[in-house]
């Protein structure tokens, strides 16, 4: 696949290696053993599925944010990539599409007892996996990618992939089509977007609100911090908003 080029898993990924504290959940995938953590709080509550972005790692968010989620009636399952953290293997944008299918396997909760959360890149998988998996309960998209051909043309030609534009397009078209995604998607959404990021473009978020089916859906722009600022300048307004998807599916 084009999109398993190395060169974009040079230029579009960022691993580094760090294993969680804690809650460590090995999930094994076709060709790699990710690093994961899950994390139950008490086995009646609603879980959180999170993908986080492409600088990130799933230790940078344990204990921390599994407190957090856990404070707000939440259980949850932090999902790794390939060659990220503890896990073996190497990032491919592609074939990581799949990986959220076993990872959604895994969780050990019924589907509409989920939440599915993807921040930047992680998006993308949270948008796959939601797909996937309809009756996922709720999504939340966090600094989210409406157009993946976009991002990755900022840091590839196509001859460097050694294809053409339209066999790019064609690919992206088959893989990462967010609004035919978004558009199977009924279930409750929330998008979390800043104002003023300048890596993911606000219009992301209102292409992604736009294209999404869900008949309760919420898109949040705010006004304060950036890409990478989000969470912890907006705290208590975002926390509040996860609270209430967590509600919803409870």
């Amino acid at each position: 696949m084009l999109f398993d080029h190395p060169t974009v898993s040079q230029r579009y990924f960022f691993p580094r290696r760090g294993r969680p504290t804690r809650d460590t959940f090995e999930v094994q995938v076709d060709g790699a053993t990710l690093c994961c953590a899950r994390h139950q709080a008490n086995p009646s509550w609603p879980w959180i599925v999170h993908f986080h972005g492409n600088g990130e790692i799933v230790a940078d968010y344990i204990p921390d944010l599994a407190d957090t989620f856990a404070a707000l009636g939440a259980n949850s399952f932090f999902a790794e990539y390939r060659g990220y953290g503890g896990s073996t293997g190497a990032p491919l944008l592609a074939t990581m599409l799949t990986d959220t299918h076993t990872i959604a396997e895994q969780v050990g909760a019924p589907a509409h007892k989920q939440i599915v959360m993807g921040r930047s890149v992680g998006s993308i998988y949270a948008i796959e996996y939601a797909a996937h998996q309809p009756t996922t309960g709720a999504l939340v998209i966090e600094s989210g990618i409406a157009s993946v051909l976009q991002r990755i043309m900022l840091r590839a030609h196509p001859s460097e992939l050694g294809a053409t534009l339209d066999a790019l397009q064609e690919e992206d078209a088959t893989l990462f089509d967010h609004r035919a995604k978004l558009g199977k998607f009924e279930n409750p959404t929330l998008l979390l977007h800043t104002r003023h990021d300048h890596i993911v473009g606000v219009e992301h978020a209102e292409h992604n609100f736009e294209w999404s089916a869900a008949a309760d859906k919420h898109l949040e722009i705010f006004e304060r911090g950036d890409h990478n600022s989000i969470f912890g300048v907006n705290h208590t307004a975002y926390l509040e908003h996860i609270a209430a998807m967590i509600a919803k599916v409870a």
